[in-house]
């Protein structure tokens, strides 16, 4: 017999019994919907999770000023000035690993236009900002360094605050909004950057050159930086090595001797990143292997039923065996049908996951994301699983002896 001769003998066997075929794939089916669905989510999640630490930059570090300590009370990193200008420089400059590096200093002040109001967060940077951060302006341009150079009184307002104060569909480039009533020219829109990990909104923000931020908006502290500064590594693989050299530089121009804390503190995105797909991963894993068992309890069940039809057709077996079947055509016959219920199953498991994830993504609001390499790995499971329970129940009926097949009862 030929493959498709025994492809025609194994569904029509099939076919005479449709629910028992049914029931017996039900385990494959619901074994390659649940991977499919718990694999979706948990991609789903981890793209977010991705995107979520893309928006805040690519290969971040943030460096953070010191604590400051009243009656034994510390107020944490950020709330005494320790770094300054010449700092922020040094770390440009010295540090072969550092791509770029800004500072950000920050107030919350009221926003006005002429019509619309608004209080928001404030921030005084440079040019590379916008570099480290993968920034860009989706009307009017970014402002350069020589509005750095010169104080200029330019502003970029992030998409949260030019929809509350023009409206979501006008376009405020050259238009003035007044600061702690000074007025600002309006030179961009920057593009949308959506929610911090925590829930902040980035895009609720207006961004100035920093010397116009001292003079205008709130002023420096000399030599001080108020703020922070946010570095840029030359890659992913440098930013640890980057963070060792920030915090040996920054010690040694502070004089800070061995044993003693830093008066600074760095964060590193890239490795909270990591942190937060890991968990995911691990999370993704445990979810999708809970679901593979029901594939392994899928593959019990066709060879289960297998068994009994082999059971059930000896005299049949025994009749082909008689009028010339080989051994080879009973094997290959029940292993095409174990296989063909087993990639059946799969094939509408794959449907049912993806109908279920999309649901959940509904309902819930959950991010789902489907990997093509998933679906075609849950598939070719299916199918190995019908072929490794299935070889036994197959093996068993091409060795029957023909003259006992046929006295079979």
């Amino acid at each position: 017999m030929n493959p498709l001769q025994t492809f025609r003998v194994a569904v029509r066997a099939l076919v005479r019994n449709k629910m028992r075929s049914f029931l017996t794939t039900l385990g494959i089916v619901i074994g390659v919907g649940a991977v499919i669905a718990m694999v979706a989510i948990g991609e789903g999640a981890k793209a977010t999770v991705e995107a979520a630490f893309a928006s805040m930059g690519s290969n971040l570090l943030i460096l953070l000023p010191g604590s400051t300590t009243a009656g034994g009370a510390q107020g944490g990193f950020g709330s005494m000035p320790t770094l300054t200008w010449d700092d922020l420089r040094a770390i440009q400059t010295e540090i072969p690993t550092v791509r770029r590096a800004a500072p950000a200093l920050r107030s919350n002040a009221q926003v006005l236009s002429d019509e619309q109001n608004w209080t928001t967060s404030v921030t005084g940077t440079t040019p590379e900002y916008f570099e480290i951060r993968s920034w860009t302006a989706v009307r009017g341009a970014l402002f350069r360094s020589s509005d750095q150079d010169g104080g200029t009184k330019v502003a970029l307002l992030g998409q949260t605050v030019a929809g509350k104060l023009f409206g979501a569909s006008s376009d405020p480039v050259g238009q003035v909004v007044r600061i702690k009533n000074v007025p600002f020219e309006v030179v961009g829109v920057l593009a949308k950057k959506g929610q911090s990990p925590t829930g902040q909104d980035y895009d609720d923000v207006v961004i100035v050159p920093a010397s116009t931020f001292q003079a205008k908006i709130q002023g420096g502290l000399k030599k001080y930086l108020s703020g922070s500064i946010f570095i840029g590594s030359t890659s992913a693989e440098s930013t640890a090595r980057a963070q060792k050299q920030v915090t040996s530089l920054l010690r040694d121009r502070h004089r800070i001797q061995p044993g003693q804390d830093d008066d600074f503190s760095i964060r590193n995105m890239t490795e909270m990143a990591s942190a937060q797909q890991e968990g995911t991963k691990t999370l993704t894993t445990l979810l999708a292997s809970i679901a593979a068992v029901s594939l392994l309890v899928g593959g019990i069940g066709i060879m289960n039923i297998m068994l009994v039809s082999v059971t059930e057709r000896t005299r049949e077996i025994g009749l082909r065996m008689a009028v010339g079947a080989k051994p080879g055509n009973i094997l290959a016959q029940f292993l095409v049908e174990a296989l063909t219920l087993s990639v059946a199953g799969g094939l509408l498991g794959v449907l049912i996951g993806l109908f279920t994830a999309n649901r959940l993504a509904a309902r819930f609001g959950w991010p789902t994301l489907v990997r093509p390499d998933v679906i075609v790995v849950a598939v070719g499971f299916s199918a190995l699983v019908g072929v490794v329970f299935g070889l036994y129940p197959a093996r068993k009926a091409s060795r029957l002896d023909p003259i006992e097949a046929l006295r079979y009862e």
